[in-house]
């Protein structure tokens, strides 16, 4: 009785192998043989997916599924290929109303885009977060024109959305959770993230300008009206990656760029740092990027409603050590937290930063605040908001999006 049984499930394992590629060569199919302007659709269903699909140097295509969680292309047991989808060298591209699941690395990567919107899809790792997860959800890079409209990100190692090295970009009305970074800017120019939800990770979301990209400079980002809450989730990136470094229980980090806003923000229950202005040398990295500007400016924070409950700073290794040891706020950690470290050539003669530098934070509710003037080892802690009592011109991504972006 047995070989029979033994049969049988050959014949079925065997079934399924062929059926997963058939499904894959018609979907890889289907994205080489497009023509510009066409719509391919995903169909209902779990379709498991051995290799990355891959759509290049099309324009005007849109990939659509049958609905968030209703078209899930699972990547489970991937065996070529790091990303699900891929696109790149493409113009005025739409991903919409799909899944995709348990990927080997990235979830979706966009790469040389001009005109790239993702509209209510979900990326998501399925088990426990952990680093073998894949590094980025939805990660468009060197893109323009970029649009994140009520999408989900779950389970990344790095982060659920991440827009790098790229302009004019809308985030909003999405979700991210159970991520090391839910949201993250990085080296990126006139972005605009608003009304989404950012909560379980173990950072909010994050704007950054780090070394050794191809686009050195990012800033005029607005980051509002958004939902940043109990993102006190265990860091479980890779060691070595940036975001390693980020401190669980981070609301907001502005670590090295400029000409960022954070207003009308809901920052509640992020039981580290509420939002911390950092440079770059809290990371402890050694900056060999000649080109490269560490320090954070023309930053401002106002109209935000903190909470947070009274536990000590949650964060570990040497940013938990530094919280223990020097700074020692004890279950009263302040909301904004500015490394107070200054770049000598933006300064007066006072020693104080030139208006278009300054780092202003006014009108906040239920705020507390700490410089730790990490530059002189920590030595005149400054609780007073006084010098920072200030406004800066609210430099504008939207319109210049607008024209570009279909919201």
């Amino acid at each position: 009785m047995k070989l029979p049984l033994l049969l049988s499930l050959a014949a079925t394992c065997c079934t399924a192998a062929f059926a997963q590629q058939d499904v894959q060569k018609k979907f890889q199919r289907q994205l080489i043989m497009a023509e510009d302007g066409d719509t391919i659709t995903f169909p209902a269903g779990r379709h498991t997916l051995l290799s990355t699909l891959s759509l290049e140097g099309k324009k005007q295509i849109t990939l659509r599924g049958e609905g968030m969680d209703r078209t899930i292309l699972s990547f489970a047991g991937q065996q070529e290929g790091a990303e699900g989808l891929q696109v790149s060298n493409a113009q005025q591209i739409t991903i919409a109303d799909m899944t995709v699941q348990d990927t080997k690395g990235d979830g979706i990567k966009t790469m040389h885009v001009n005109g790239i919107t993702f509209r209510n899809v979900k990326t998501e790792w399925t088990g426990k977060p952990g680093a073998d997860n894949g590094a980025y959800g939805l990660y468009p890079v060197q893109c323009e024109n970029v649009l994140i409209d009520s999408c989900t990100a779950i389970g990344a190692s790095d982060a659920g959305i991440y827009v790098g090295q790229s302009t004019r970009i809308v985030v909003k009305n999405s979700l991210a959770r159970h991520n090391v970074a839910g949201i993250e800017i990085e080296n990126s120019t006139y972005a605009e993230v608003f009304h989404n939800e950012c909560t379980e990770n173990t950072g909010g979301i994050l704007v950054f300008d780090l070394p050794d990209l191809i686009v050195k400079k990012g800033g005029h980002v607005k980051v509002y009206n958004n939902n940043i809450h109990h993102n006190n989730y265990p860091n479980f990136a890779p060691k070595g990656n940036i975001v390693a470094q980020v401190p669980q229980g981070t609301g907001v980090m502005v670590l090295a760029t400029g000409n960022v806003a954070v207003y009308g923000n809901r920052i509640h229950y992020n039981n580290s740092i509420g939002t911390a202005v950092i440079s770059y040398f809290m990371t402890e990295k050694p900056v060999k990027d000649s080109t490269y500007v560490p320090y954070p400016a023309a930053v401002q924070i106002f109209d935000n409603d903190y909470r947070r409950d009274k536990v000590k700073f949650q964060g570990k290794g040497r940013m938990g050590l530094m919280f223990r040891f020097k700074l020692r706020f004890g279950r009263n950690v302040p909301h904004i937290i500015y490394d107070g470290i200054l770049n000598d050539d933006w300064t007066d003669e006072s020693g104080r930063y030139r208006d278009e530098y300054r780092i202003c934070i006014r009108n906040n509710n239920n705020v507390s605040f700490a410089n730790i003037d990490a530059g002189n080892n920590f030595r005149n802690i400054s609780r007073s908001m006084a010098l920072h009592d200030c406004t800066l011109p609210l430099t504008g991504p939207s319109r210049e999006a607008d024209n570009n972006i279909a919201l």
